[in-house]
């Protein structure tokens, strides 16, 4: 059995901005520890696979970004998007990339910017997930038990059928749904069969290209167009023409919602998509007044707050639930509640033509 894994690192962080930059996204930021997220994502692969099994798909604008930070990975394993889609587009690139190499391999999926504290268990149920990849045609996800209603996140229903690999429940899965309201998310927490989507897949990649081609019909025949020129100096030219010409379409919504023979493999992993400045409260030691502080801060009757200073001096006086993060050109203050919405100021931003701040 071969293991192959393929890790997102198109998107551009942009509830992290005003640190998530353009050219510098949240992938490439150290959030968490001392090394960047797309880091510490191949650093826990790397306990399971080889370098020479990870790829990554990216846009072009961060090639480079990813040969600086991950220099032991090949050229050759670093895949270009052209235009960007979504990840059903992305994955169905990858799975004939790979499949070309690897014939016969599983394929992990996952997101480069998510947190991971208990890496040793989440390798333990990534080699359970390959398992039952090999064993039929069954599609794989990581499900993460949830610890509170959240509303930000879609879920994954199971049902009592299940098997077992080594120390691991895998569960049928029922259906994928939506982000919640509060109320059907508490629910969700209370039913105990409900975990959070993490965006995390297992599949063979020649049983995720035979669902490509039965649910995605239109994408299939423009891969096949793409493998049939791998053969040929002009491979990246036909990838490059055929490529935008690809559903803009996720991969959740593609196929795993339409898919029957799915398991889910329920996690507790310190787990944290790490998707808005509020994270940082999840993910690092707060403050006996419940602050997540970083870099020259000053607080007095502070409480409850996220504050960022790149080195100068951040006073603070009397203040509640607040995000403050300062870089070299810019000064974010918003409400935590607020945090989700960040990706207005960005709007706003463009339509300024500000862009020099984006």
């Amino acid at each position: 059995m071969v293991t192959t894994c393929l890790i997102l690192a198109g998107g551009k962080g942009e509830r992290f901005w005003p640190k998530s930059r353009t050219n510098l996204p949240k992938q490439f930021l150290n959030i968490s520890g001392n090394k960047s997220m797309i880091q510490q994502t191949v650093d826990r692969l790397q306990k399971f696979i080889p370098i020479e099994q990870i790829f990554i798909i990216t846009n072009e604008s961060y090639a480079e970004l990813i040969k600086a930070q991950i220099p032991d990975l090949s050229n050759d394993n670093i895949i270009i998007e052209p235009v960007g889609r979504n990840t059903a587009p992305c994955v169905g690139l990858a799975s004939i990339i790979i499949e070309e190499r690897y014939p016969d391999s599983s394929m992990i999926v996952l997101p480069s910017d998510h947190i991971i504290k208990n890496k040793d268990e989440f390798i333990s149920i990534l080699k359970a997930a390959v398992e039952i990849s090999y064993r039929g045609d069954s599609l794989v996800t990581l499900g993460i038990t949830p610890t509170y209603p959240e509303t930000g996140y879609g879920y994954i229903e199971s049902t009592n059928q299940q098997i077992e690999v080594g120390n691991h429940a895998a569960y049928k899965v029922n259906k994928f749904v939506e982000k919640p309201d509060e109320i059907t998310a508490k629910s969700y927490v209370e039913a105990g069969n409900f975990y959070w989507n993490s965006g995390i897949f297992v599949w063979r990649v020649s049983v995720i290209r035979n669902y490509i081609r039965e649910l995605m019909p239109q994408m299939h025949d423009l891969l096949e167009t793409m493998k049939l020129s791998f053969e040929n100096a002009f491979k990246n030219e036909v990838i490059k023409s055929e490529f935008p010409k690809m559903p803009d379409q996720s991969i959740d919504y593609g196929i795993m919602e339409k898919v029957k023979d799915i398991y889910v493999i329920p996690c507790v992993l310190g787990w944290d998509d790490a998707g808005s400045w509020t994270a940082l409260e999840r993910i690092n030691d707060l403050d006996e007044h419940g602050n997540a502080i970083n870099g020259n801060i000053l607080s007095i009757d502070t409480k409850r707050c996220i504050i960022e200073s790149n080195g100068k001096l951040i006073a603070t006086l009397g203040v509640e639930d607040l995000i403050i993060v300062e870089t070299d050109d810019v000064t974010l203050i918003c409400k935590k509640d607020k945090a989700q919405e960040v990706k207005s100021l960005i709007k706003e931003l463009k339509v300024q033509k500000l862009e020099q701040y984006l």
